[in-house]
């Protein structure tokens, strides 16, 4: 090779260099915008386009209702799935996947987006990371690269209170739309406590027709319930979302609703919370719930019925000078109204196994004898950590829903003034940061927890606008406290995506807080 011909092959390669260079530059890139964050991405330059509409190709019959969501979630988006496009999501079950039934991998190249599960509950959320990514960036247009992503925890859980304020089916449904986009899939409806009774029992309509009389704000308020017809219709809406719905039936205390039905099951109460439970001294007593909870078994395909049974000390003062009570205590050697308790609690658990269910209760169900093998135990008193150290020592599958900062009816800026507070408040970065924030838990220990949950409670948001300022966003820094392993989690990227979840909730007429903007909306005003 001559001197002259070596040159001019440099100079022809440092060319071709140059224009692969260049179309590599030129080639469109941009990264994913997502809460909860994926625990491993990869991105490389290109996009999935579907400004030209997208066709979805699976022939798995048990992802019919799936294809079916989304595609109505892409045509409020303006994107077409049936008119024939060459841009592919092709989404494939696959049984040796690797991920647990909630995990997925998501191939993305310029023409083909492929969505790999062991499960339809992992085609699901890859959908979901797709549709996310649609329309939080306001964009068309998908990353090229891999996402492999499954949860932290296997319940990842929010509970709303219905009986101190009724918000109703459509906001309940609204609400199941927002966990399912984010990734929670447990709603723990809490419909039964002191103010109202909200759910239908055919067999005892005055439950319902007395019982669901008032709120907590005024006892006059009209009568508000579920129907049965209704909680169906919800349960069907929640079940295409993959969102599992636990009823709870609070028991033996905060029962006045109940009691106001159906005095003659009164075990009375105290001065400030007059016939607050239920009487475990009448055998009548446990046919009576008996009746309740079969119609409830039989509504909810949850393995799980929630009874409550916390705060029975707040009401059950008269049970001392209760007959039937004191009669109970001497028959089944009882030495105190605490034993009393645990006495009901154990035949009502009974009750539930019998139905086919099991059992889900407050902390304090661990001391009246529970079973470590089918009790589900919500750890919420936050000041109580011996409580949780019971739980976990003890075997429990344990929820971590502690008041501070797993309660959203705490205040979230230190200028509210409508909300609790306990030695502080509420806010989302104490959300986004539990539990690693407050605890480190062995590997012993971690196996016991089977998730977190947010709680709302009712007590004093009596509108629409109360329900979303109190939970939104701060159920977003949930999803992602729930599904993102600790060393993915990154605060000032979720932060960077707020706004973006902004101007979806904006478009949704959501009455949010903005933690990023303070100023910008006030407190909505009470009723």
């Amino acid at each position: 090779m001559t001197a002259r011909t070596a040159t001019i092959r440099t100079l022809l390669l440092g060319i071709g260099i140059s224009v692969l260079m260049g179309s590599c530059a030129e080639k469109e890139s941009k990264d994913w915008t997502l809460v909860p964050y994926p625990n491993s991405v990869s991105v490389v330059p290109g996009v999935f386009s579907l400004e030209e509409g997208v066709t979805i190709s699976s022939s798995n019959p048990e992802l019919e209702s799936t294809v079916d969501y989304f595609k109505e979630l892409a045509a409020n988006l303006n994107i077409a799935t049936d008119n024939g496009a060459n841009q592919l999501i092709v989404l494939e079950i696959n049984q040796g996947a690797g991920t647990n039934e909630e995990g997925y991998e998501l191939n993305v190249s310029e023409d083909e987006i492929k969505i790999v599960a062991s499960h339809p509950k992992g085609i699901f959320y890859g959908l979901m990371t797709v549709w996310q990514e649609l329309k939080l960036s306001g964009s068309k247009k998908v990353p090229c690269g891999i996402v492999k992503d499954e949860p932290r925890f296997g319940y990842r859980g929010f509970m709303l209170d219905e009986s101190r304020y009724f918000y109703g089916k459509e906001k309940v449904k609204q609400l199941i739309n927002y966990m399912s986009v984010f990734k929670l899939n447990t709603f723990h409806w809490h419909l039964t406590d002191a103010p109202g009774w909200r759910i239908e029992i055919k067999s005892l309509p005055k439950l319902t027709t007395v019982g669901g009389k008032g709120n907590k704000k005024n006892p006059d308020a009209p009568v508000k319930y579920y129907t049965q017809a209704e909680i169906k219709e919800v349960i069907a809406y929640a079940a295409e979302r993959f969102i599992t719905i636990i009823p709870e039936i609070d028991m033996p205390g905060h029962a006045t609703a109940a009691n106001r039905a159906y005095p003659q099951f009164s075990g009375g109460g105290s001065e400030k919370r007059p016939d607050f439970t239920f009487d475990p001294g009448q055998e009548g007593t446990y046919i009576y719930l008996t009746k309740i909870l079969k119609e409830v078994a039989e509504l909810f395909p949850s393995k799980y019925i929630h009874l409550g049974g916390d705060e029975v000390h707040f009401g059950n003062q008269q049970w001392g000078d209760n007959d039937s009570i004191q009669y109970l205590m001497e028959k089944e050697g009882l030495a105190d109204l605490k034993e009393v308790e645990h006495y009901f609690m154990k035949r009502m658990t009974d009750t539930v196994e019998t139905l086919g269910k099991q059992v889900a209760g407050w902390d304090e169900i661990i001391d009246a004898g529970a079973d470590n093998t089918n009790t589900l135990v919500f750890w919420w008193r936050h000041d109580n950590e011996e409580a949780l150290q019971k739980a976990l020592d003890g075997g429990f599958n344990t929820i971590l829903c502690p008041r501070r900062p797993l309660y959203f009816d705490f205040l979230q800026l230190g200028s509210h003034t409508n909300g609790r507070r306990w030695k502080g408040y509420c806010p989302i970065e104490d959300v986004y940061n539990y539990p690693d924030s407050t605890h480190q838990f062995s590997e012993s220990e971690i196996k016991n927890i089977k998730g977190i949950q947010g709680q709302l409670w009712s007590e004093r948001f009596d509108s629409d606008q109360w329900f979303d300022f109190m939970t939104y966003p701060r159920m977003m820094a949930l999803s992602e406290a729930a599904w993102t392993q600790k060393e993915s989690k990154n605060i000032e990227r979720f932060n960077s995506t707020l706004p973006h979840i902004f101007k979806y909730l904006d478009e949704e007429a959501v009455y949010y807080f903005n933690p990023l903007d303070t100023l910008q909306r006030a407190e909505p005003v009470s009723k």
